[in-house]
């Protein structure tokens, strides 16, 4: 019963699309209707697998092969396919109504059917094969997703771009399977995994170890798909496409690097020095895209740097071994993040109709007679960012497990999120509000129950993911820094803290510190408006391809 689920789960999206685009004609009136019936009805499906995998822990299998064409559905694979069909199934219902004056609004839902089924084969692949065609296909309905209005030249465009990084972030993901093949000889995964584990060191090619070469080839394929920091500059310009479509790739597609990750996390376990690239790779694309958020003021925009942002804390978090929280992450941010473009969606379109100020003498009364804002007193504040964090952040782990401090990746984790409440803190003494103390708290009290709540679950997912704790264990130790290194990288992210304050203070109390702030920070809004001018470098060598191929083109025209 539950081996036929595994195969319904993937299939029914992909029949229903078939089915609408063979019979288009006659069913007209009825594609929205259909398909929408045949994600709820994955979705239920999924529902039925994830509680098969929490109450019986099962890894079922179905092949149709004998060595290729295989599902897996372990813990991963059916908790991140209710995400993605619950997901779908929220856009599919959104996109009835925002699509219905839309042309190819048939084509439009075959696509969606088309990508949903792409998405859940990927992560019930259970093999090699299954797996690259299904991170090939992906990429390609994207493609024409986005670009679904075809009187858009800068949709077009950018669908393009979209499609041409994609493409050469399959690369990586094809030659570590090929090298994966010849080393072991099978498209399993779960052979793979169970022969790496017996000797990882042994096999190599052109005397690199398969292990490692693999390892970094996978995290490049995941970096291109999920817009780490030089492979990004596709992400923010996808926002010309629909909305629904927006939600659904930002909720469920740019994932998938975090979830090729995870698939491979018992090969990551030999591989310490990939998962160092990974949080250094991490750490500057979720410090770089925070920084481009900031300075947007196109809603859709900022949204898709705060995705290569998160995308970044969830790879940094792959990099220091807390798989597990990355997974949680994943989710996390799926849903809210597809919440966040559905309803900018409908804030885009009431702004069109209005915009937002009353004409009227009352609401200018009411803005005259507000009370005096005020502003925190500096040293209160400066000392509370470096201090309550802190303190959160170390009860909320000594309620999970005692023992966390002794995982290195779990404390520069740690560290992190307690320079992260530290941001969130420095806001409140920025914000200018007639109550500052009643934000403060709320801040510090909201703070407070997230990082405690994603303490927590965390620890669940970890546990359900990883039943067994020597797999998580040899995870964090694949993780772990020279004690030398890390003593002195928390150093020099503390002083970072303490210095910012300061300057703080020397710009608010003295007329040069102003004057010096206001120039450093035109200097870093114009530096960041033209996105680190990762674009331009971009274009520029795109204009030297295409003359050097003018040039091949005009050469052999006249010599051949």
């Amino acid at each position: 019963m539950l081996q036929n689920l595994v195969v319904m789960m993937p299939v029914i999206p992909l029949l229903m699309a078939v089915i609408t685009y063979v019979y288009s004609k006659q069913l007209q009136r009825h594609v929205a209707r259909l398909s929408v019936l045949s994600i709820l009805i994955t979705f239920l499906v999924s529902i039925v697998l994830l509680y098969s995998a929490i109450s019986d822990n099962h890894v079922l299998t179905v092949s149709f092969g004998q060595n290729w064409g295989t599902l897996l559905y372990d813990p991963l694979s059916s908790l991140m396919s209710m995400v993605i069909s619950g997901i779908s199934l929220v856009v599919h219902i959104y996109s009835i109504r925002y699509m219905g004056d839309e042309e190819g609004y048939t084509r439009y839902f075959v696509l969606l059917g088309l990508m949903t089924s792409s998405l859940l084969f990927m992560v019930a692949a259970g093999d090699l094969l299954v797996l690259i065609i299904a991170w090939h296909l992906i990429g390609v309905f994207l493609y024409f997703l986005l670009g679904h209005d075809t009187r858009n030249p800068s949709s077009q465009r950018y669908a393009m771009w979209t499609l041409i990084t994609y493409r050469f972030g399959d690369l990586p993901l094809v030659l570590a399977a090929a090298l994966l093949y010849h080393a072991y000889g099978t498209w399993s995964l779960t052979d793979l995994f169970r022969l790496i584990g017996e000797d990882s060191q042994v096999r190599t090619v052109a005397g690199l170890s398969v292990v490692e070469a693999s390892g970094m080839l996978i995290a490049l394929s995941a970096f291109a798909r999920s817009a780490q920091f030089l492979l990004h500059s596709w992400l923010p310009y996808t926002m010309s496409g629909p909305t629904p479509v927006s939600a659904l790739m930002h909720a469920g597609i740019v994932n998938a690097g975090g979830f090729l990750v995870n698939r491979f996390a018992p090969l990551y376990m030999q591989t310490h020095d990939v998962l160092h690239l990974m949080f250094i790779v991490g750490l500057i694309t979720a410090v770089i895209g925070s920084m481009l958020m900031l300075t947007q003021n196109d809603i859709k925009k900022a949204l898709g740097y705060s995705t290569m942002g998160q995308m970044g804390f969830m790879i940094m978090e792959c990099g220091v071994g807390a798989f597990s929280l990355a997974v949680f992450h994943l989710i996390a941010h799926g849903l809210f993040k597809g919440t966040l473009f559905l309803g900018a969606g409908g804030v885009i379109g009431d702004a069109r109709k209005s915009d937002g100020v009353p004409k009227n003498e009352l609401y200018t009364f009411v803005l005259e007679r507000q009370a005096k804002r005020q502003k925190q007193p500096w040293l209160v504040m400066a000392a509370v960012t470096l201090i309550m964090p802190l303190i959160i952040l170390v009860a909320a782990h000594w309620l999970v497990e005692q023992d966390y401090f002794q995982k290195q990746g779990a404390i520069v984790l740690l560290f992190f999120g307690w320079v992260t409440g530290a941001q969130l803190v420095f806001s409140a003494y920025k914000m200018q509000t007639t109550n500052p103390w009643r934000l403060f708290t709320m801040i510090i009290a909201s703070f407070a129950i997230v990082v405690v709540g994603y303490a927590v679950i965390s620890h669940g997912f970890n546990v359900f993911l990883y039943p067994d704790p020597n797999a998580s264990d040899l995870l964090y130790v694949a993780a772990g820094v020279d004690l030398v290194w890390f003593e002195l990288f928390v150093l020099i992210v503390t002083l970072a803290v303490i210095l910012g304050w300061l300057l703080v203070y020397y710009s608010v109390r003295t007329a040069i510190g102003l004057q010096i702030k206001h120039s450093i920070w035109i200097s870093l809004y114009a530096l960041l408006s033209r996105e680190l001018l990762v674009s331009d470098i971009y274009g520029w060598f795109a204009k030297r391809i295409f003359a050097m191929a003018q040039k091949l083109n005009n050469l052999l025209r006249w010599t051949l």
